[in-house]
């Protein structure tokens, strides 16, 4: 097991070496470059035959140009590798250390050798530094995050414990397969409680079967996420894990808060703990709101020819009405009436009871991947969610969002447990991070998951990410049925 670890460290320095070296070597060719834009190309000033300098004489200034900004760079912390900052965190870091370390550059430069150096030619270098080392971080994240969604390079992960803190925990790596954790399951100290599954996490026995469990599933990484009072037991999974060369790290369980409810700050190097509201605020809301009410406005104007495509084609296939209504569950448990293409022959929910053997949905969900009362025309427009435009009358109604959690029938509603209630707290979506995540393919659990983290994690920035997934998914019907 000890070996395992060892590895995991030394992939964390191999891959910090490696951002270093390049980072090194991109300082270098954005001032080559930089010279080649002032002097060779004489990009936005024209260079004076009385000012020319040979790049021979810049030589010792890029030498100290790039050891000066390997300091400041590691001194901002941008070759230290963090899970789960953001590429905009990365690139703050990049101009803070470039920025600091090109004012020390002038400083030194210019107070001890006042030779004719190019003014501009360091707004060059500034910004191609800033650019070269921005767009290696994007290409670094694009390329782990499609290795990591793919189980390449990822640590294999065990979660103890299985409550509120845990199920956070579980939400987050759903919906954040970029993140690199791969949870091979679950352990519940308490044998009379907890679940046999949650979603594709599944429950791997009890504290006491924690060592075979680590070495049977060859686990790297235990993420414990008990309450603060069994700090004994923490304490001894802690150190069974260190025995074991298995890396332990501690959620912190704030009373039984909810993590996103927590907020951290600082009063002077002190930690300060306050408690937020998860749920939108009213500025929040109104912004979201603004934003379905321009997006479904331009959607129906964009995609109209093709609606009535749909419905002469739905006409002309089967007897019956255009559009199909269904009664939904809304914000906060509101019923509202559901619009779609109609993809089904009339009478279909009249049978639904004589198909439960041939039901694929997992929990409350009822779905059959080749329903036998869909229509020709129902089959095409369901597996690229073409029945469910009409819907962006409901977002304009106010009913729906852009994105958001599925909308539930009543029934599934009843058989909700307490925690899946929780993703009843915002508007329903037509897309959201279930569809953009595996659509049908994903279990009942897993898309309660995907929907609460929505709830605790929105921003408009995320909305505009889903609705961006959602796209290819529109024309591929990956998923869908």
């Amino acid at each position: 097991m000890t070996s395992k670890a060892y590895g995991s460290r030394k992939q964390v320095r191999v891959t910090q070496w490696t951002v270093i070296i390049t980072d090194i070597l991109l300082i270098n060719a954005a001032f080559a470059a930089s010279y080649y834009l002032r002097y060779e190309l004489k990009l936005f000033r024209e260079v004076d035959p009385a000012d020319f300098v040979r790049y021979s004489a810049y030589v010792m200034l890029q030498v100290g140009y790039t050891v000066v900004l390997s300091f400041t760079l590691w001194l901002d912390g941008a070759w230290k590798l963090r899970r789960g900052t953001s590429w905009l965190d990365e690139v703050y870091t990049i101009v803070n250390g470039t920025t600091t370390g090109m004012a020390v550059v002038l400083v030194v430069i210019f107070g001890i050798r006042p030779l004719a150096f190019s003014r501009l030619l360091f707004l060059y270098v500034s910004v191609l530094t800033v650019l070269l080392l921005s767009l290696s971080r994007l290409l670094k994240r694009t390329v782990e995050s499609r290795l990591r969604r793919r189980g390449i390079g990822v640590d294999r992960t065990l979660i103890v414990g299985a409550g509120e803190v845990g199920r956070a925990v579980m939400r987050t790596l759903v919906a954040r397969p970029d993140l690199g954790y791969q949870v091979v399951g679950f352990v519940e100290p308490d044998p009379a409680k907890g679940e046999a599954a949650i979603g594709r996490f599944r429950r791997l026995g009890e504290l006491d079967d924690l060592m075979a469990v680590l070495a049977e599933h060859a686990v790297t990484e235990v993420i414990i996420t008990l309450p603060s009072t069994h700090h004994r037991r923490i304490q001894r999974i802690v150190a069974a894990c260190r025995h074991a060369g298995v890396r332990a790290r501690v959620v912190p369980d704030f009373y039984h808060l909810s993590l996103n409810q927590v907020d951290m700050d600082d009063l002077g190097g002190i930690p300060l703990l306050g408690i937020r509201e998860t749920t939108l605020g009213r500025g929040p809301r109104l912004l979201k709101r603004a934003m379905d009410i321009v997006g479904a406005t331009l959607a129906l104007l964009l995609f109209s020819p093709l609606m009535a495509v749909v419905a002469a084609a739905i006409r002309l296939d089967s007897k019956g009405p255009i559009l199909f209504r269904q009664e939904r569950l809304g914000e906060g448990g509101r019923p509202f009436a559901v619009l779609k293409f109609r993809s089904m022959r009339v009478g279909a929910d009249e049978e639904k009871s004589a198909l439960m053997d041939l039901n694929q949905g997992d929990g409350p969900l009822f779905k059959i991947k080749k329903d036998p009362r869909s229509t020709r025309v129902g089959r095409f427009i369901r597996r690229t969610s073409l029945d469910e435009l009409p819907q962006l009358v409901n977002v304009l109604q106010g009913h729906m969002s852009l994105a958001g959690p599925r909308p539930p029938l009543a029934s599934e509603v009843a058989e909700y447990k307490t925690w899946q209630r929780e993703r009843l707290r915002v508007k329903p979506g037509m897309t959201g991070l279930w569809q953009v995540s595996g659509r049908s393919d994903l279990t009942f659990d897993e898309m309660c998951l995907l929907d609460i983290y929505y709830t605790e994690n929105w921003s408009l920035g995320l909305d505009v990410r889903i609705i961006l997934r959602t796209i290819p998914l529109f024309f591929f019907g990956k998923g869908a049925y």
